[in-house]
């Protein structure tokens, strides 16, 4: 399951439906494509992940924002002004080195929109959906994740009522960074639980 995430080329009945139906808009001009993708990039790879990230980086520098994050995480979020669809109840789970957490929905696609914006291909297809709750670690692999057999997996199944957003560990190296900094540091994968942040080996001594 590498990071292009070629499941074939069949679409589950929901894509199918959204494909029909933008095909449709637009070939009754209602619907300007090229606006439509431009809204899309901007919940892909701006607005949601980037939020995810602060919230991340927030947890590893702020140690009173963790602990509100912990006791109760769609309130913490929402203070920061994450609100919206499908962000309306979130649980953060916390990586360590004895356990590491991993996001699916096996229904659907239930996913904070709010945070990581819209959810990936390979989020929604059924491969995933079916294989991170049989065989995570396989699924981990497929995606580079190579975990210490001492280390457990739990999968979180995200429904209509609870979504999850995983807290990575804070890479090593990264201690006096800002906020920013560190947001700059995560990825929207590493905050499903499908990849995890490489140390800054070196990086450290290049920046003093």
């Amino acid at each position: 399951m590498p990071h292009d995430h070629d499941h074939g080329s069949d679409l589950d009945e929901m894509s199918a439906r959204v494909m029909a139906l933008e095909k449709l808009l637009t070939d009754k001009g209602l619907v300007e494509p090229a606006a439509l993708d431009r809204i899309i990039d901007s919940y892909e790879t701006r607005i949601g992940p980037r939020n995810g990230a602060h919230v991340v980086a927030l947890a590893w520098s702020d140690p009173e924002f963790r602990d509100r994050l912990e006791r109760d995480a769609t309130e913490a979020i929402h203070s920061l002004g994450y609100t919206g669809r499908q962000g309306e109840h979130v649980t953060a789970v916390f990586n360590t080195p004895e356990r590491h957490n991993m996001v699916v929905c096996t229904l659907c696609s239930c996913y904070p929109w709010s945070l990581l914006g819209l959810p990936p291909v390979w989020y929604k297809s059924m491969p995933y959906r079916s294989r991170a709750v049989r065989e995570p670690r396989a699924v981990l692999k497929e995606f580079g994740v190579t975990l210490p057999g001492e280390t457990a997996i739990r999968v979180w199944d995200s429904t209509a009522e609870m979504r999850y957003l995983v807290i990575p560990m804070r890479p090593g190296g990264s201690d006096g960074m800002s906020v920013e900094e560190l947001a700059g540091l995560v990825t929207r994968d590493s905050m499903i639980g499908t990849a995890i942040l490489p140390d800054l080996a070196g990086k450290e001594e290049a920046r003093t």
